[in-house]
């Protein structure tokens, strides 16, 4: 994964735009294939954990956040331990640019 050129350009206020930011991806040309399925992996992560809190026009708030940690934690028993750190990494900067409202 190159952070400069995945990583979201503004920041991310409400689950639509993670949404939004995810699937912007698929346009990249030089986008590596790591990358896209650790956003993929993550959607899936953000949407279960998101519903127990509202829809995706919810803002982004620490349980949230605390959520899908929590479920990455859990999914390392099902992923390789390479795809569990890219995953984990690519939430961790992904975290970089959310800001809470």
């Amino acid at each position: 994964m190159t952070k400069n050129s995945t990583m979201p350009t503004e920041q991310l206020t409400i689950v639509a735009d993670i949404y939004l930011y995810f699937d912007g991806l698929f346009e990249l040309d030089d986008i590596d294939s790591d990358t896209l399925f650790a956003s993929s992996y993550l959607r899936g992560l953000i949407s279960l954990v998101a519903t127990e809190f509202g829809d995706e026009s919810q803002a982004i708030s620490a349980d949230l956040i605390d959520g899908v940690s929590e479920k990455i934690i859990l999914a390392k028993t099902e992923l390789a331990p390479q795809d569990y750190a890219i995953v984990n990494n690519f939430w961790l900067a992904i975290q970089q640019n959310v800001t809470f409202k």
